[in-house]
């Protein structure tokens, strides 16, 4: 009959383990170690380390601070905002961006540019009729349309001030 192969596995020392890795890491991590000790010693001398250690020191502080600020109602309606802003910036497509923004400068170097003849009305309504300005003058329709729209329907009105 067959004997069992007796399997006898030492007991497990992690203990030893480390103290054996941390043994070996300085010769392994060597490179990084220093690099690690250089950043070390650049944070000290520009006092990132000695604000880090005032902050964990008044961590308590500040948060209270924080959440004291975050509950007024300013700050509430500034979140809602810039998660409104979120939602609607992600909606609209980059090239359309791209377009009003490059319009600014070359708008502004236009009208800012001397010109040899004084402006005149019939010039101004020429330019008004061109292809571009109507396009530009339907875009800016339509957006008082849709903002005249949206303020018609507003849920809350804002408070006047005198």
């Amino acid at each position: 009959m067959a004997q069992p192969i007796p399997l006898e596995i030492p007991p497990r020392n992690p203990r030893a383990e480390l103290r054996s890795r941390l043994e070996q890491a300085p010769e392994e991590h060597a490179e990084a170690v220093l690099a690690a000790y250089e950043v070390l010693q650049q944070l000290h001398e520009r006092g990132v380390l000695e604000i880090m250690r005032g902050a964990l020191a008044a961590s308590d502080e500040i948060l209270e601070k924080v959440v004291d600020n975050a509950k007024t109602p300013e700050a509430i309606r500034a979140i809602r905002n810039l998660l409104f802003w979120r939602q609607i910036l992600g909606s609209i497509e980059p090239e359309w961006f791209k377009g009003i923004f490059q319009a600014i400068p070359e708008g502004i170097a236009e009208a800012t540019a001397e010109r040899e003849k004084p402006i005149r009305l019939f010039g101004l309504l020429r330019r008004l009729t061109s292809k571009d300005s109507l396009r530009g003058l339907a875009a800016a329709i339509d957006f008082l349309q849709a903002f005249g729209r949206h303020l018609q329907t507003a849920e809350t009105p804002l408070p006047r001030t005198q």
